[in-house]
Order: structure tokens, then C-alpha cells, then sequence
């Protein structure tokens, strides 16, 4: 059977909304993480430049298995290896606490992603089983920084943030949160109480708060181009996976 999508500079636009010369950036570090495997065994029936396609397009299109396969030309087992095998290879990579921290300003929020998995997730404010996914962007780059691992979606944002790992990450550094995140040491807008209005000045701050916070909720709505992250059918470590992935896609497009 002859395949349909080819690592060509149509299809790695359309799918990964990088240019060829950044997805050969992202092939050269594939191969140094060791995504190419090891060169003992049956080889694979597909070149690394293609099996990295095929697991954009199966984040991007949020296609099933069955779906995929005549597109590439291969087995439906093979394209779950494949996938199985280069999620966490995409991976972005880890935080480095930058030089000038002091100066930096980094924005955190929570998004639900609808699951299947009843480990993973749990029944949400949106009215479905969903994960907690906290991401941290740079404002002024509007790259992602980190990502934490899926929590159940019916926890609030603060309980989520504190047992993430995150706050290791922003030691030195201005992190900015919305209401959700009181009493965690991150800078959030001022609560109105009852019988006691904002000042003037407070309303001034609050404003200029949505005005940059929104920078996150930029940053979410283009990963969720990625229709993975609307509804994700994978089990276990693969929502993770995907989100890590997909943020350092996301990351190579910003930085063209």
C-alpha cells in the first residue's frame, strides 16, 4: 500500500507548524536522544524523518490508529509502536534556572484536557473526566517553560501547583497566577471581600494582571490546535507525553 503523507514540506507545516529547516533541528535531537534506536533487529519500515510526522499528525488530528495507518502505509501496530516510542522522546526539554531570574516574569495556569483513562482523570467543572494540566509560560517570550504531570481535573489549581514539583523550578523568579493560586506564594490579583470595594489603584493593578496573565491563555489555545489535548484517548504516561511534546513543537514555532 502506498502511503499518503511524506516528511515534505506541505505535510510538516500543515501538521507541526514548523518550517523543514526547524524540523530538521528537531530530527537532529531526536537522533541524539536516541529516537532512531538502537541499529540491531528488524528496522523500522518507515525513515525518522516520517515516523516523527506520523505522531504529529496523530497529536494534530487526534486520529485513531486504524485511521492513520493507510495514511503512512504501514500496520496499525506498527504506527502504536511508533507513537509508543517517540512521545517521550519530543519531549521539551527540562527547565534551566536562567541567569538573569531576577528579571524574568513567568506566567502559570491550569487547563482541563478531557480523558478516557478513569485513573488519570476525574469528573470536572466542564462536565467531563478530565486531567489538570499546569503549564508555565515566559511572558515576554511567550515560550513554554514546563509542564507538570496530569493531575485529576477535580482538584483545584493551588492543590495541583503545590504538589507538581513546579515551584522548585521558579525559585527567583515573578510568577504570575489568577485567583486560584492565593496562599501560594505567586503574585495574584487583589480579592474583592464583601463590604470592602477595590481601590482605584487595586482595580489599575488587577487590569494590568488579566492584561499579561492572558499571554497563558494565548499559549493554550494554540496547543490545543492539537486535537489530542480536546479529547485524549491514550492511557497513563501518553497524556503527558503529548503535552511535553506538543509544548516544544510549539516552542520551535515561536521561535522562527
Amino acid at each position: 500500500m502506498g502511503a499518503v503523507l511524506r516528511a515534505e514540506p506541505l505535510w510538516v507545516e500543515t501538521f507541526t507548524g514548523l518550517r523543514m529547516r526547524q524540523f530538521d533541528g528537531l530530527l537532529k535531537a531526536v537522533r541524539e536522544r536516541g529516537g532512531d534506536g538502537p541499529r540491531i533487529g528488524r528496522p523500522w519500515c518507515l525513515p525518522l524523518a516520517d515516523r516523527v510526522l506520523l505522531v504529529a499528525v496523530y497529536y494534530r488530528t487526534n486520529l485513531t490508529m486504524r485511521q492513520l495507518a493507510p495514511l503512512f502505509g504501514v500496520s496499525p501496530a506498527t504506527v502504536c509502536r511508533v507513537i509508543q516510542r517517540l512521545g517521550p522522546v519530543l519531549a521539551i526539554e527540562p527547565v534551566r534556572r536562567p541567569a538573569d531570574a531576577t528579571d524574568r516574569l513567568w506566567i502559570v495556569d491550569g487547563t482541563l484536557i478531557p480523558v478516557r483513562d478513569r485513573q488519570v482523570g476525574a469528573s470536572s467543572r466542564n462536565r467531563r473526566f478530565s486531567a489538570n494540566v499546569q503549564v508555565i509560560i515566559d511572558a515576554a517570550t511567550k515560550l513554554v517553560i514546563a509542564t507538570a504531570r496530569p493531575a485529576p481535573g477535580n482538584r483545584a489549581d493551588a492543590r495541583v501547583w503545590r504538589e507538581s514539583g513546579l515551584a522548585e523550578h521558579c525559585r527567583d523568579v515573578t510568577v504570575l497566577g489568577d485567583g486560584a493560586y492565593i496562599n501560594t506564594g505567586l503574585v495574584v490579583p487583589h480579592r474583592k471581600r464583601p463590604g470592602r470595594p477595590l481601590l482605584a489603584g487595586e482595580e489599575a493593578d488587577n487590569a494590568e494582571h488579566r492584561k499579561v496573565r492572558a499571554r497563558v491563555e494565548h499559549a493554550f489555545a494554540r496547543m490545543k490546535n492539537y486535537k489530542i489535548l480536546r479529547d485524549c484517548r491514550q492511557r497513563g504516561e501518553s497524556l503527558h507525553h503529548a503535552v511535553q511534546a506538543i509544548a516544544r513543537m510549539h516552542n520551535l514555532a515561536l521561535t522562527a
